[in-house]
């Protein structure tokens, strides 16, 4: 109980801090570089739920272009997605921002990723109770398959993170997500560059 109300914050703050000091030349080339990519637009920012519901504005790296058809609708993520924001998005850089979200005490290191807001009224009950902590960067899902299991299946591993929260916990998430990061295993889902949508349980 102590961990979860107390520790695991003061665990936050002390990695993301030092994350963000050691990882300040990587994070200047990415945004220098995203710059030119992108038109002089390095990073994402999008509304996402956060623990108990309440807003929060997430940070990534761009990795997709804002090109659109000539109807101006965006066209498809994989057509979107630059070379640049492709390898960014296989080692996972394009996570490192968030490292300020969990600075500003909007997300923590590990827990359920925070998603879409439309999802919300989508969820059952029981999947409802992932908005119980903090979302996180990374998270029990994330090491248990990421974007390649269902979505009713990532649901229950954010639930019983929820229920299971503790020192030994995060750490093994975190050990795990680094030897994830570099042998690059579940980015993108089955049918494509991202996940697929939420669309309700059947």
């Amino acid at each position: 109980m102590y961990y979860r109300k107390i520790f695991k914050r003061f665990i936050d703050v002390i990695i993301s801090f030092i994350g963000l000091l050691l990882l300040s030349p990587v994070f200047l080339i990415l945004i220098l570089l995203l710059c030119v990519v992108n038109n002089n637009k390095p990073f994402f920012f999008q509304l996402r739920p956060g623990k108990d519901n309440t807003i929060l504005k997430v940070i990534k790296f761009r990795t997709m272009n804002e090109r659109k058809d000539s109807l101006g609708n965006l066209l498809p993520d994989s057509e979107r997605l630059t070379k640049t924001g492709k390898f960014v998005r296989s080692t996972s850089l394009d996570e490192l921002p968030q490292l300020i979200n969990v600075l500003r005490g909007d997300m923590s290191l590990i827990g359920p990723r925070p998603l879409l807001m439309q999802y919300l009224p989508l969820y059952s009950k029981e999947q409802a109770r992932r908005h119980m902590v903090r979302p996180g960067i990374t998270g029990w899902a994330q090491i248990n398959g990421r974007n390649t299991i269902s979505w009713q299946q990532k649901f229950e591993y954010d639930v019983w993170y929820v229920d299971n929260i503790s020192f030994r916990l995060d750490m093994k998430i975190l050990i795990m997500t680094i030897r994830k990061v570099f042998v690059r295993e579940g980015i993108n889902s089955k049918s494509g560059v991202s996940m697929d949508f939420f669309t309700g349980n059947n």
